[in-house]
């Protein structure tokens, strides 16, 4: 199992699931490097992103760019994906966030000089705004365009709220039913007015929310991140069955909705039975598509490859694993489906969700 500990102790709930960490390199390396699956078959990772995290844990452009050579993977484009980063210093708050997009900007720019890599990082932005602030969120929204080179796609605004502060940590909502309040549908209405998109954040047990949402707005374009993300630490742990059982359920309704895609992967910052950290090696890709099937399949089953597609959740994943791995389990797990299928799931859904060339 993922959760074997590298002592007899049981696994408690690590700072993994409470803080974002640095990857232990040392513990990483301690597996060779797996040689790609099908390295012809490109990739747009749509969720990925670049900082210099308050715990001195940086991820620009030349990281990425080494991660992106080690795994012999075709990586095309990604999309960045907000994460608090690079925010302006003063100014109205609801402004500061657009410094994000500044930052994300830039990081294109690096990218595409050709020095670090041939990857179009940052093709795509998403940034923050809160859809709830009316005249304030236009402006926010308004500021990011212009800001963007023509790269702004959407906004992502966590609505992650759960009891159990453990659980909430630093990436919940500070209230529970965001999603619900008139004011941030006005919000999601703003935005499908302005042709842009909604990346939904939330836990397992909140998944009707989204439900709710997407059929309140079915003109708005919604994308569900973290494969809906099942609870698996603190107050969840032994609870397994019943948290499939919830998260199946929640998934079966949403994908009712056609205006709804899901992104598959970042299961490793919610379960904490997959704290791959606390085993003597990190996962091989084989493993790692074992224990994620039953998570990532049933979504492929109940959306289609055509609202699928496969993410890294890069560098917050690799915490437990290296690049290369993720995208050999994805590969691993699609290994059945049809070429037209696996470019949608790879990279063509990500392409027309986010606008890509």
């Amino acid at each position: 199992m993922a959760n074997e500990s590298r002592s007899s102790a049981t696994p408690q709930a690590t700072s993994l699931f409470t803080a974002t960490r640095a990857p232990d390199h040392a513990w990483l390396d301690r597996v060779p490097a797996e040689a790609p699956i099908e390295p012809e078959l490109a990739i747009v990772d749509p969720h990925m992103h670049l900082w210099d995290h308050k715990t001195g844990y940086r991820y620009f452009v030349p990281e990425f760019a080494r991660d992106v050579a080690a795994s012999g993977h075709t990586i095309d484009a990604t999309v960045f994906i907000e994460c608090h980063a690079m925010y302006r210093a003063t100014g109205p708050e609801h402004l500061r966030w657009v410094g994000e997009t500044e930052f994300a900007v830039g990081m294109a720019a690096m990218a595409a000089s050709g020095k670090y890599t041939n990857c179009q990082a940052a093709a795509a932005i998403v940034g923050y705004a809160d859809l709830t602030l009316g005249d304030r969120t236009r402006a926010t929204l308004e500021a990011h365009v212009e800001a963007a080179n023509g790269r702004f796609r959407g906004v992502r605004q966590r609505g992650k709220w759960d009891p159990d502060p453990a659980v909430n940590g630093p990436v919940g909502a500070d209230r529970t039913g965001v999603y619900l309040e008139k004011e941030f549908g006005e919000g999601i209405d703003l935005l499908t007015s302005m042709g842009l998109s909604f990346d939904a954040s939330v836990f397992h047990t909140q998944l009707s929310q989204v439900t709710a949402l997407a059929r309140a707005h079915p003109d708005a374009t919604i994308v569900l991140v973290h494969t809906g993300s099942p609870l698996g630490h603190s107050s969840y742990v032994g609870r397994e069955a019943e948290v499939h059982a919830n998260w199946l359920a929640g998934m079966k309704e949403l994908a009712t909705c056609p205006n709804v895609s899901v992104k598959l992967g970042g299961l490793l910052m919610c379960l904490g039975n997959f704290d791959f950290s606390t085993a003597e090696i990190p996962p091989t890709s084989e493993q790692l598509e074992r224990l994620w099937r039953p998570y990532l399949e049933p979504c492929l089953e109940l959306f289609g490859a055509e609202r699928c597609m496969a993410s890294s959740n890069f560098p917050v994943e690799k915490a437990g694993m290296p690049y290369g791995t993720v995208w050999n389990m994805f590969k691993r797990l699609i290994a059945g489906c049809s070429l037209e299928e696996k470019k949608l799931i790879l990279g063509g859904t990500a392409r027309r969700i986010y606008r890509l060339p």
